[in-house]
């Protein structure tokens, strides 16, 4: 199982690594208030970051994964994310 570790850069920007089989990769993911509404009462938007993260994993090696995005683009590339992303947090 991958370590995914979130940090705020800013209330919009966040760094995540990956770390799984030995190797890790780093992105910056923005968060935007479409997305904010997918996270649900009681639940950080950092947990909602790992969870999209979790998400992607499920579907794609980290590597495969864009160094730089706003979570808006997962849906393009999987559009059952808006309504998988609950089963992740």
């Amino acid at each position: 199982m991958a370590e995914i570790d979130v940090e705020a850069l800013d209330e919009r920007t966040y760094r995540v690594t990956v770390g799984q089989g030995g190797s890790t990769s780093t992105h910056e993911v923005t968060v935007g208030p479409a997305e904010l509404a997918l996270k649900g009462e009681g639940t950080s938007v950092e947990q909602l970051v790992e969870a999209s993260f979790r998400f992607l994993l499920d579907r794609e090696p980290k590597e495969s994964i864009l160094p730089s995005f706003d979570l808006s683009v997962i849906a393009r590339y999987f559009p059952e994310y808006p309504d998988r992303i609950g089963d992740y947090m």
